[in-house]
């Protein structure tokens, strides 16, 4: 059994854009490719003239179970050839010269890769050959250029860091994931009445124990003690933690004998 014959259920999605590698020269880079095409949900793969062949066993090997991505690879002697089908193409550049074409970050060609499969057109990107990149030539078959706003003083990606950049923005200009989220596993979100009922035990404990003896600033310390809980989304695991804990300090200064002498 080779690593043809196995894989994760990759199905295309529709109006994904295609990738196509343009001649490059290492497979394990293809698989590499192959595996970040993955990640982001891109499924159509396109080699230009690659430079040991195709099929080539050390594309599968790592690839990392994207197998069916690189089963339904094509082959294509030129650019032109592999972008003859398509109605929008976009070319990697880290640095345009002389070239007059929009030029998009990663993030805003994601924006318009989803527009154009929104309405059913067929989109590409192309990637340049690791060592070189996309030549003037490669670049007159796009419509637009896309480069990204990475570090000036160190912008080098390898041709797999380049294709994951565009396939995780095409991703996630379409998800839905909010940025930001309380994981609460087995438990949820405390209501305020929970969380009213807790703090109505803490006080009751801090008055018995004389924390909050210095009656003038009493008010000011049993607010600022609401403030710290109502800061953020306790949950209902979490509350019943803290109930134990006051519970039981309750518990311990009452077998020490340090209860005030009113109770």
């Amino acid at each position: 059994m080779t690593g043809r014959d196995g894989g994760a259920e990759l199905t295309p999605i529709a109006g994904a854009p295609v990738v196509i590698l343009v001649r490059p020269q290492l497979a394990d880079n293809i698989g590499a490719c192959a595996r970040a095409m993955a990640n982001g949900g891109l499924f159509h793969l396109r080699l230009v003239a690659p430079r040991d062949g195709w099929p080539q066993e050390k594309a599968w090997r790592n690839a990392s179970g994207a197998d069916r991505i690189l089963g339904a690879a094509t082959v294509f002697a030129s650019v032109a050839d592999a972008v003859a089908d398509l109605h929008r193409v976009f070319a990697t550049c880290p640095r345009p010269r002389h070239i007059v074409k929009p030029v998009l970050t990663a993030r805003g060609a994601a924006v318009e890769l989803r527009e154009i499969g929104a309405r059913g057109l067929r989109a590409g990107v192309l990637f340049g050959p690791e060592r070189a990149g996309l030549d003037n030539d490669d670049m007159a078959q796009a419509d637009a250029l896309v480069r990204y706003p990475l570090n000036p003083a160190f912008m080098s990606l390898n041709l797999a860091q380049a294709v994951m950049v565009l396939a995780y923005e095409w991703w996630t200009a379409g998800d839905g994931t909010p940025p930001r989220e309380l994981m609460t596993n087995e438990t949820q979100v405390a209501t305020k009445a929970e969380l009213e009922n807790f703090l109505t035990h803490l006080v009751d404990q801090l008055d018995a124990c004389g924390f909050l003896r210095n009656l003038p600033k009493r008010p000011g310390m049993v607010r600022n003690i609401r403030h710290f809980f109502q800061r953020g989304e306790v949950t209902e695991q979490e509350l019943r933690t803290l109930h134990g804990i006051v519970t039981e300090l309750a518990v311990g200064r009452r077998q020490m004998g340090r209860l005030e002498d009113a109770e």
